[in-house]
């Protein structure tokens, strides 16, 4: 039997201009598009300021959880993206901060850019549908 599937949307979206579904809910899980610091009208947030862009990219996973009908409390999985792997210190330290144990599964990756040259960072999610 095929597992349902459905597009999570949100309004507005700044995804929408790059042809990206926020994310999907696939039977008992949310898949998330890589989420990165651009904010709702679709401009950069915190150029140059990690902390600010990590800061705001958790912000976006948060907004689409919760269109899932979901929350952080839930993430299972998540792939990071670093344009740096100097900020990796941060990345701990923020795990702490917006996670509690268990720990979700991670990878963490540096590459060269993200799609638009200010990023420094996005991160995709994998996590259960329904709140805790």
């Amino acid at each position: 039997m095929p597992v349902p599937a459905e597009v999570i949307t949100i309004t507005p979206d700044p995804l929408a201009p790059y042809a990206i579904s926020p994310g999907w809910k696939a039977g008992s899980l949310l898949f998330l598009s890589g989420q990165a610091a651009i904010d709702q009208a679709g401009q950069i947030v915190g150029a140059g300021d990690f902390a600010a862009q990590l800061e705001a990219t958790f912000a976006n996973i948060d907004r689409v959880l919760a269109a899932g009908g979901s929350d952080r409390s839930r993430i299972i999985k998540v792939t990071i993206y670093l344009t740096d792997m100097g900020n990796f210190p941060a990345i701990v330290e923020a795990r702490r901060r917006y996670f509690t144990p268990p720990w979700p599964a991670d990878t963490i990756v540096e590459v060269r850019a993200l799609a638009l040259p200010e990023l420094m960072v996005e991160i995709d999610v994998i996590a259960l549908a329904g709140e805790s």
